[in-house]
């Protein structure tokens, strides 16, 4: 079973990786895709979806039982609680959403790093599971494990992008995704109607994280989809949504039998 973060892993060896939406809960949702062996890491969008305590410990130990990793995509308001209950059950990666501020990332860097002199956080050392239950891990070991953590950003307010250079220099900021829809809104738009403008936008998050040696992570509904970022210098990738791949078989597949079924 795995013991130590792979996701951090592939970042600290410079290496690229590929990883996909899950909402289900299920933990064999987990096990299947990992069985393909074409993914890193699930994303569990927990800001999306229902799920349990039992449920974060459980995805967490079906994606060890196959060597992938796990991020889990937070709400803003309750991050601090959420983020640390999912810590703690094992996952490896936190995506966090809607931050506007520098402010507000250290605020949440300040709660998911170790209590320790070093690291000057606030999380504590609880005794759940972590990765790979390791029940009798040194509070130093436990500490570099929490530090180990991989933080990454949602870049979805215009308040945000605005205030990203200052953001990718804040410590233990290590990737940044962009969000066309909030971003959207933020700045009064419908996403349809400003394609141009927000694909702009997210060039010029990956040019600044770059610039910073922050990974830009970015979300594709298809392969052919990645050479365009690939020449803009990103080199990680979420491709596919369980709930999007689901109503996009649904609307073609089951559209074109009821086209049949309707002339009987």
């Amino acid at each position: 079973m795995m013991k130590t973060n792979k996701l951090r892993e592939i970042l600290n060896n410079n290496q690229p990786s590929i990883a996909t939406r899950i909402l289900s809960a299920w933990p064999t949702i987990t096990e299947a895709v990992a069985s393909t062996g074409k993914f890193d890491y699930i994303e569990f969008v927990a800001e999306y979806a229902p799920f349990s305590h039992a449920d974060l410990e459980n995805i967490c130990r079906a994606a060890e039982l196959h060597n992938i990793s796990t991020m889990i995509k937070v709400d803003f308001q309750n991050r601090a609680y959420v983020a640390q209950k999912a810590m703690a059950s094992g996952f490896q990666a936190l995506l966090l959403t809607d931050h506007k501020t520098p402010e507000e990332v250290r605020e949440t860097m300040y709660v998911i790093r170790p209590d320790t002199p070093e690291d000057g956080g606030r999380f504590g050392y609880p005794n759940r599971r972590w990765i790979g239950y390791q029940p009798n891990l040194s509070q130093m070991d436990y500490a570099a494990m929490v530090r180990n953590t991989v933080a990454a950003f949602m870049v979805e307010k215009k308040e945000c992008l605005d205030n990203l250079e200052e953001i990718c220099e804040i410590p233990g900021v290590d990737m940044v995704q962009f969000g066309p829809s909030d971003y959207s809104m933020s700045l009064g738009w419908n996403a349809g109607a400003h394609v141009d403008e927000y694909k702009a936008a997210e060039r010029e998050m990956i040019r600044i994280a770059l610039k910073h040696g922050v990974q830009p992570r970015c979300e594709i509904n298809s392969a052919d989809e990645a050479k365009y970022y690939i020449d803009l210098g990103v080199r990680h990738f979420c491709i596919g949504d369980e709930l999007r791949n689901n109503m996009t078989y649904w609307n073609n597949v089951g559209g074109a039998l009821k086209e049949i079924v309707d002339t009987l």
